[in-house]
């Protein structure tokens, strides 16, 4: 008896700590998550302050949105665009796939993440789940809000392992890409958004995106279903040791699926373009896609898309 109370009393205060611990790391990851809680919310209220009701947001598309742009842009848009689409003021993507840290040796890990875009100022939050090892996950949060890009990681949601300082290659990066991914919304490429096009020949043509001191070239290539197949531009890519260098990067899209009535590819990847190896880093599926507006006038489904009907 007298050896049960003590054991019990050692039991009572392991689970007290345990909780204490638990309640004090749950604070923690609280106030860790704040990060893209807090950038969504800046993108968001920047947004609204920014759409005015004459700005043409959600009005029907006609074919003079579509009669000066180079000829396999205009196929493009005429293939993943309804006929009476409304223009997209704000996405929310699900993806799930697998990100790579490090070089081309390295194991792919597990991913999910959730991307918020706004178009009306251009930006994007992208809120990630990257699983290290069983219960070790990182959080990545990378943006491009007000102008500038951001990129931070913590491991648990906890400790920061990497916090990108401010940089005009990291605003332009990031720029970059969200320029890459309108193709999840691509009334944001009709004149109007900011994007500028010049024609390279039949099958590709090259985009320029400015914003707020920041200017990003991407050229998109166009298939034989006059869909978007791949990007390539030269991006800033950090190289480890706080200094930035141009390199050939590239986006590869499939798997187009029609959702609320626009055309989206379902899978993608992205991979740099080193000069002794391709090293991709990001391949994923789209899970969801939520409009608003909608971009025709078909109920709000958020359920995956569905199967390609060709």
């Amino acid at each position: 008896m007298s050896r049960t109370r003590p054991l019990g009393q050692l039991g009572i205060a392991l689970v007290v700590g345990v909780l204490a611990v638990g309640a004090l790391l749950a604070a923690v990851r609280a106030r860790a998550d704040d990060t893209a809680a807090r950038l969504l919310d800046v993108l968001q209220r920047e947004h609204a302050e920014t759409t005015t009701d004459d700005s043409g947001n959600g009005e029907a598309l006609d074919e003079a949105d579509l009669s000066d742009l180079p000829a396999p842009v205009r196929r493009y848009l005429e293939r993943v665009l309804p006929d009476e689409s409304r223009r997209v003021q704000s996405v929310r993507l699900r993806q799930t796939g697998a990100f790579r840290l490090g070089d081309a040796d390295s194991p792919w890990k597990s991913m999910t993440a959730t991307q918020h875009y706004t178009v009306d100022p251009p930006g994007f939050v992208w809120d990630a789940r990257i699983d290290l090892a069983p219960f070790l996950p990182i959080r990545v949060v990378d943006a491009f809000v007000g102008g500038s890009g951001s990129l931070e990681a913590k491991l648990l949601s906890v400790v920061t392992v990497a916090d990108a300082p401010r940089s005009p290659e990291l605003d332009e990066g990031e720029l970059a890409r969200y320029l890459s991914e309108m193709v999840w919304f691509p009334t944001a490429f009709l004149p109007g958004h900011g994007v500028r096009w010049e024609p390279r020949n039949d099958r590709s043509a090259r985009a320029t995106l400015a914003h707020r001191g920041s200017t990003t070239t991407v050229v998109f290539h166009f298939d034989e279903n006059d869909e978007v197949a791949r990007v390539t531009a030269d991006r800033w890519r950090d190289t480890g040791d706080g200094e930035y260098e141009r390199c050939p990067w590239t986006g590869q899209f499939s798997d187009y699926r029609e959702v609320n009535g626009v055309r989206v590819p379902a899978a993608a990847e992205v991979a740099w373009n080193l000069p002794w190896v391709d090293l991709p880093y990001w391949r994923a599926t789209i899970d969801d896609v939520e409009y608003d507006p909608l971009p025709t006038a078909t109920r709000r489904s958020n359920t995956p898309p569905g199967p390609n009907p060709e």
